[in-house]
C-alpha cells in the first residue's frame, strides 16, 4: 500500500511528495521515539496520523476527486498540527492559539469541502441541479458549521464517558448564574472579582481538597463556543470567496487552489 501511494505521488503529484514523505519521515521518527519510552499512547497517535496521511489518496483513487496540491499540502499539515504538534508536543499547552488557529483553519478547509460536493452536483450531467451561486456559499457555511458542531458533540462525549479534557477548562473570575438565586427565581446572581476556588471530594474515605488559584474552573463552555465562533470565521472567509468564484471563475480563479473536482 505504502508504495502504491508514493508512486501515486510521483506520478500524478510531485508537488506534494516532498511534503508527504518529509511529514510521514518526521511521524514515523516520533513514533520510533515514543516506542522506546514506552509511551504507547503517542504511538497510536503516531498511527493514526499515518492513517491519515492517506485519506488524499484513497479519495483520489475511490471516489474520483481530485484534490489540488495547495489544499491536500495544507490537509497534511493540519493534521500533523493538530495530532503530532498540538497533543504528543503539546502545542496546544504551550501555545495559547494554537487550537483556535487549527480550529479557523478547520472551518475553512470544511467549507472548501462542502463547496466542492455541491459545485460538482451543480455542474454534473447526471445531477445537474442550478444552485445559485449565494445558495451554493450558504451550503457550503452550514456544512462547515455541521462539522465544526460534530467534532465538538465529539469532544463533549469523549470528556464524559472517558475523562478526558477536550474541551479545555479554563479559570475565569466572574460567573452569572441563577443556581445560586436563594429563592430559585429566574434571577442571575453576579459573582466576579474570584481570586480563589477551593474544591472539596471524598476519595477511600478521605476528604481531599483543591485548590484553584486566580479564579473559578470553567468546564469547557467557553472553549467550545470559542472554537465554534472561529470555524464560523473560517467558514465566512471560504463561503465568500466561493460566491465570488462561482460569479466569475477566471477572475478569481486562485480558489481551484482549495476546491476539490471531479476527475
Amino acid at each position: 500500500m505504502v508504495k502504491e501511494i508514493k508512486e501515486f505521488y510521483k506520478n500524478n503529484k510531485k508537488s506534494s511528495l516532498v511534503w508527504y514523505l518529509g511529514l510521514r519521515a518526521l511521524v514515523i521518527l516520533i513514533m520510533i521515539l515514543r516506542f522506546v519510552r514506552r509511551d504507547f499512547s503517542s504511538v497510536f497517535l503516531c498511527f493514526l496520523t499515518l492513517c491519515l496521511f492517506t485519506i488524499p489518496y484513497f479519495i483520489n483513487k475511490k471516489l474520483k476527486i481530485e484534490i489540488p496540491d495547495v489544499l491536500e499540502i495544507i490537509i497534511l499539515l493540519f493534521i500533523f498540527s493538530a495530532e503530532i504538534l498540538g497533543e504528543i508536543q503539546n502545542f496546544y499547552g504551550t501555545f495559547k492559539y494554537w487550537d483556535t488557529l487549527l480550529h479557523t483553519i478547520n472551518g475553512f478547509l470544511c467549507a472548501a469541502i462542502g463547496f466542492s460536493l455541491i459545485d460538482i452536483l451543480n455542474s454534473s450531467k447526471k445531477f445537474h441541479i442550478n444552485l445559485s451561486p449565494i445558495f451554493v456559499a450558504l451550503v457550503a457555511f452550514c456544512f462547515s458549521m455541521t462539522i465544526g458542531i460534530l467534532w465538538e458533540f465529539f469532544e463533549f462525549g469523549a470528556d464524559q464517558l472517558f475523562q478526558y479534557d477536550m474541551q479545555k477548562d479554563r479559570v475565569i473570575q466572574t460567573i452569572s448564574t441563577v443556581t445560586l438565586e436563594p429563592e430559585g427565581k429566574n434571577k442571575p446572581i453576579v459573582v466576579d472579582n474570584i481570586n480563589k476556588t477551593v474544591i472539596y471530594s471524598h476519595k477511600d474515605g478521605e476528604i481531599i481538597e483543591t485548590t484553584i488559584d486566580g479564579g473559578y474552573l470553567d468546564i469547557g463552555i467557553i472553549d467550545t463556543m470559542k472554537d465554534l465562533l472561529v470555524n464560523f470565521i473560517g467558514a465566512v472567509i471560504f463561503s465568500i470567496i466561493g460566491f465570488f468564484y462561482i460569479q466569475n471563475r477566471d477572475k478569481y480563479k486562485f480558489a481551484e487552489n482549495f476546491i476539490p473536482v471531479k476527475k
